[in-house]
């Protein structure tokens, strides 16, 4: 990478901020594309832009995403014109799809319907030839490229650029911006003044301390953003804390806890009393919790590095768990236009991956009720909240469904959280992606009383074979006691037994630990 302002020429400021900004999104690029290669994404696309390292958001949220929506353009384009060696292929291509996106399309671009996203694009297109080695290895190539591009018009039969971006758009879902005011730092009142001043507000009718502001509105900078008083979080994500409904003094479990704004969301109900556990496995989430725990100001929350099936429930270190969050890994599909995953070069390819996501979406509902029926086998925890953001029914009540009877037997009950809300199955709650932004699934379990326990597990006593539980794993040997229930043969039951035979053949992909299956921002 050449240095900026070495040598004779002075670099402007516009200059500069370019230089920094291309290879800024470069980076983003790169992480995003190598985790939907590898179906490991570490991060959504806007929490990939918006982490604090990234200096200028603005100009690195529209490079990443308009350099995204004309990728395949861009690879037809540099396939064509034949100008890449090995040099740049392997070290640099992110950063050359950047700069091809701003050679063919910047300036064009601020003409058309991009302008919503193109927040500095003078400051990006006036300078491609000054800097860096790759603009100006792009700027000789001009010709090619362009030349390139004007065949694949004729090729796919359009007039123009915008015809072209047009084969390949999807229609972005327009919603309401939401904040949640973090009320270990302000009360929403002050908040509702302060956002005020510059934008209509007001707040949410279901949701506390939840306010609603226009659509598109850019709070990214804004000092109480900025400061960790508000938290920009969708309303169906806020919604998965205060189901739960932790009180100030209880210790709670947070079992998948990154990026962390459910878990400060638990902290700010409890109203900064009590403990939280945070519980993450993968190690660069745990850096982006902490990152979120502090900007909250949060301080009864403890990070625990490691995986939340390796939690023994009989441990005293949880004894005091009364309340789990489940907010395991899911496909995402209810925010995949939130996260721009149809910015996505997988999602570009169509129906082909129909096979390979319904075996995906098997192996994600298989690790849901493993992690589900673990959170219910904590013996002091009385309410567990289990959310997605997904809209697969695999994923939400066939999970739901097939450890109901491993619930009772722990004296669990399906509750109604948010009895006003519309869009339910029974108890069981979800919200829609189109009518209202997001697509997410929420249940919540909660222990009946002893006596209430006592009388249904007698009713369950007949001459039918007995089951015996073996939900738990080895490693919690120790702290096993034998438990046998019998169940008439209900439907329910036997999902439950057909659940359990599955899994034993589906060994074969949890040879050598846990599936861990495509980590999604549900946040």
């Amino acid at each position: 990478m050449a240095a900026v302002g070495r040598g004779k020429t002075r670099l402007s400021n516009g200059e500069r901020s370019a230089y920094f900004a291309r290879r800024e999104a470069a980076k983003v690029l790169g992480s995003v594309l190598q985790g939907d290669a590898r179906c490991q994404a570490v991060g959504s696309i806007k929490s990939l832009i918006y982490r604090p390292c990234i200096r200028n958001k603005k100009a690195t949220f529209a490079l990443v995403c308009q350099t995204l929506k004309h990728l395949p353009i861009i690879k037809d384009v540099l396939d064509a014109a034949t100008i890449l060696n090995a040099k740049w292929k392997v070290r640099q291509l992110d950063l050359i799809y950047i700069i091809t996106y701003d050679i063919l399309f910047g300036q064009w671009i601020n003409k058309c319907a991009y302008h919503h996203l193109i927040f500095v694009p003078t400051l990006l297109t006036q300078a491609v030839s000054l800097v860096g080695d790759a603009e100006k290895f792009l700027m000789h190539q001009k010709d090619a490229l362009q030349t390139a591009l004007a065949r694949l018009l004729v090729k796919k039969k359009v007039k123009t650029p915008q015809d072209l971006v047009d084969l390949y758009q999807i229609p972005e879902v327009s919603k309401p911006r939401y904040v949640r005011v973090n009320t270990l730092k302000m009360d929403v009142d002050s908040a509702l003044l302060e956002l005020g001043q510059q934008n209509m507000v007001k707040k949410d009718n279901m949701v506390p301390d939840l306010l609603i502001l226009p659509p598109s509105t850019d709070l990214h900078n804004h000092p109480l953003v900025t400061n960790g008083s508000v938290f920009m979080q969708g309303k169906a994500s806020s919604m998965v804390a205060a189901a739960l409904d932790p009180k100030p003094g209880w210790e709670v479990l947070d079992a998948c806890s990154a990026p962390g704004n459910k878990t400060v969301h638990l902290a700010a109900l409890m109203r900064g009393k009590g403990k939280i556990i945070a519980c993450e496995l993968n190690k660069e989430r745990v850096i982006r919790l902490k990152v979120t725990i502090k900007l909250s100001g949060a301080s009864n929350i403890e990070v625990l590095h490691g995986d939340f099936l390796n939690c023994n429930p009989n441990d005293p270190s949880f004894s005091k768990v009364c309340a789990i969050l489940l907010d395991p890994s899911c496909s995402g599909s209810g925010t995949a236009s939130v996260r721009l995953d149809h910015l996505l070069p997988s999602n570009a390819a169509g129906h082909a991956a129909d096979v390979t996501d319904t075996e995906r979406l098997n192996k994600l509902a298989a690790f849901q009720r493993k992690v589900l029926m673990h959170a219910l086998s904590f013996p002091a925890v009385e309410r567990v909240v289990y959310s997605t953001c997904s809209i697969h029914q695999i994923e939400n009540e066939d999970v739901i469904k097939s450890v109901l009877p491993l619930a009772a037997s722990y004296g669990f009950q399906l509750a109604t959280p948010f009895p006003q809300w519309q869009r339910r199955v029974q108890h069981l709650l979800r919200t829609d992606p189109v009518e209202d932004g997001e697509g997410f699934f929420i249940a919540l379990f909660t222990k009946r009383d002893d006596k209430n326990h006592s009388e249904e597990q007698a009713t369950c006593r007949n001459n039918s074979k007995s089951l015996t539980r073996d939900g738990c794993t080895s490693r919690f040997r120790s702290g096993k006691k034998r438990i046998v229930i019998n169940f008439a043969h209900t439907k329910l039951f036997l999902m439950w037994l057909h659940a359990k035979q599955s899994r034993r053949k589906r060994d074969n992909f949890n040879t050598g630990g846990s599936y861990r299956p495509v980590t999604t921002d549900c946040s």
